[in-house]
């Protein structure tokens, strides 16, 4: 059997941009992608503290060291500058995977500046 488990989380991110001109996505800095390993156009899961709205789309590079969380196209509408989100992805695992399974979990400032992590 496989269980879908929480794979990697940014928690308490703050939305930095937003563009419903563009063709969609998350843009997230590079430095928040690789202490979370969520790959570029992997799906990612948002949830947004704010206001409640849990909405999906996918994770592309945002610019290296800028604290980059750019919400685009229709994902633009599900936030403001300054909500703060949480960022998941998830991965389906056997049980015998889970047992020594632990999710990276990246706490930021409100600068989206890393300042612990949990794994």
């Amino acid at each position: 059997m496989q269980r879908v488990m929480l794979r990697a989380k940014l928690h308490r991110v703050t939305v930095t941009q937003a563009d419903l001109n563009y063709e969609g996505s998350c843009g997230i800095d590079q430095d928040l992608l690789e202490a979370a390993d969520i790959w570029v156009n992997e799906k990612i899961e948002l949830y947004n503290v704010n206001n409640g709205e849990r909405f999906s789309t996918y994770a592309i590079p945002g610019l290296r060291g800028s604290g980059e969380i750019s919400l685009n196209g229709a994902a633009a509408r599900r936030a403001h500058l300054g909500d703060l989100l949480i960022i998941c992805t998830y991965a389906s695992m056997t049980e015998t995977q889970i047992a020594d399974y632990k999710p990276k979990i990246v706490f930021v400032d409100e600068n989206n500046k890393i300042t612990g992590m949990k794994k």
